[in-house]
């Protein structure tokens, strides 16, 4: 993952170590207490490149420097890619999973989009186990996805098997965004007409800037959405009325959840008090030009 000086319209509001320099001695202090963790600076004074075990590996770093006071963003994580044999090649983890009957067909279906490979199936007792062999970066985001498919009964384990050729592209998720318009503050009434078009990860009262992820959309598209307009208030239409929109509960995503969601257009923000993904690019202009190069190369 990269490693990167909090650059959003809210930097260095909310935390207390907010520099380059503040980063960089923290992440090194950490490279010499973690023998597994690896930082390697890069072209940029303001961004390094964190490598560890694992998301939960460097979700821990990433909690427990918050916690200490720090501001930073972080990008996808990715998996590390080798040549071998003048073959680009990835690693691959021996999957195994243990669910009841009635979820084995969810379950392989989304490991075979994913390119995980069926090695063994076996019954036991009213359950079945299944192994694959899939690709460590099919699994990234995987594990919430399974926990619904399994309804919360399913239980699953990996571990590094070997590097084998790349498997081409993996779609790491199947849904869209809902993104800021502007900057202010999320109300009532604009957050009502986004719901309309997905799920919402902030409330009322949230303090929010262009380009700052407000919620998923079920397409698989980026939506543009003004979760700061108010309504006009005239004769017939009062401010008071706002208590008739009812709004659908909200869960923040977690740390873990954050990290899992991203994709490779998005960073994590991460405060002290806050957790918010962004898109890398903030104003939607610009944003719109480079989805179109990037369709149309």
């Amino acid at each position: 993952m990269e490693f990167s000086v909090n650059n959003s319209p809210f930097a260095g509001k909310e935390g207390k170590f907010c520099t380059s320099r503040h980063l960089r001695d923290r992440l090194l202090k950490e490279a010499v207490k973690d023998l597994s963790l690896k930082v390697y600076e890069t072209n940029s004074a303001d961004t390094f490149r964190v490598l560890g075990r694992g998301e939960m590996h460097i979700s821990i770093l990433i909690e427990n420097m918050r916690r200490d006071g720090y501001e930073f963003q972080v990008s996808m994580p990715k998996v590390i890619l080798k040549e071998i044999d003048g073959k680009t090649c990835e690693p691959i983890d021996r999957l195994t999973i243990d669910v009841p009957e009635t979820a084995v067909g969810n379950v392989m279906s989304a490991i075979g989009a994913r390119k995980g490979d069926l090695v063994t199936m076996n019954n036991v007792g009213s359950r079945i186990r299944l192994e694959f062999l899939i690709p460590a970066r099919g699994l990234f985001g995987y594990k919430n996805q399974f926990l619904t498919d399994t309804k919360g009964e399913g239980i699953m384990a990996s571990m590094f098997e070997e590097y084998q050729p790349y498997k081409g592209n993996i779609d790491r998720r199947n849904c869209g965004t809902l993104i800021a318009h502007e900057n202010g503050e999320a109300v009532q009434y604009g957050l009502y007409n986004a719901q309309e078009r997905g799920k919402l990860l902030i409330g009322v009262g949230t303090k929010v800037y262009g380009g700052m992820v407000v919620g998923i959309n079920p397409k698989k598209e980026d939506i543009v959405v003004n979760v700061c307009k108010t309504k006009h208030l005239t004769n017939m239409r009062s401010s008071s009325s706002d208590e008739s929109l009812r709004l659908e509960p909200v869960k923040p995503f977690t740390l873990e959840e954050s990290l899992e969601f991203l994709d490779e257009d998005e960073l994590l923000e991460v405060t002290p008090t806050s957790l918010r993904i962004r898109k890398i690019i903030l104003d939607h202009v610009q944003r719109g030009r480079m989805t179109f190069k990037k369709k149309n190369s």
